[in-house]
């Protein structure tokens, strides 16, 4: 029964002390008030939506575009249709974009890596464009 008390102390009792304590010195420092609430933030503008869109549109496509680029041949091409296909051979054809990789006439680059990209990419250039085409001038409010 001890330990379960001494236990609970620590767990509850010295946290909470601790707390306390670090709010007294905050408030002795800046005066004994309370502490100023933070100033209300102006709502986020559509441009700004717009951008953070954009943004993880293009993190995204940049994800996906590297994802499909793992399938490539770098440094031995007969590996790639190796470890993708179980065939030892050189790819009969490779691209970057459309990210494509040929291994006897089977393609090993998973289906929904270009048309991702092809929508990640589109969803990036119309966000960036309707982020500027939203913007406003700095002293209009």
């Amino acid at each position: 029964m001890a330990t379960l008390i001494g236990t609970m102390i620590l767990a509850i009792g010295l946290p909470a002390w601790a707390g306390i304590t670090y709010v007294g010195l905050v408030r002795a420092r800046r005066g004994g008030g309370l502490p100023r609430p933070a100033p209300p933030r102006s709502p986020r503008s559509p441009a700004r939506k717009a951008a953070y869109v954009a943004v993880a549109a293009y993190v995204a496509g940049g994800a996906v575009h590297l994802y499909g680029l793992s399938y490539m041949p770098f440094l031995f091409p007969e590996d790639a249709c190796w470890f993708a296909v179980g065939i030892k051979a050189s790819p009969d054809s490779s691209s970057a974009l459309p990210v494509s990789l040929v291994c006897h006439g089977i393609e090993v680059v998973p289906w929904w890596v270009n048309p991702g990209l092809l929508t990640l990419g589109a969803t990036a250039v119309g966000a960036t464009v309707a982020s500027v085409a939203l913007r406003r001038p700095r002293g209009a409010r």
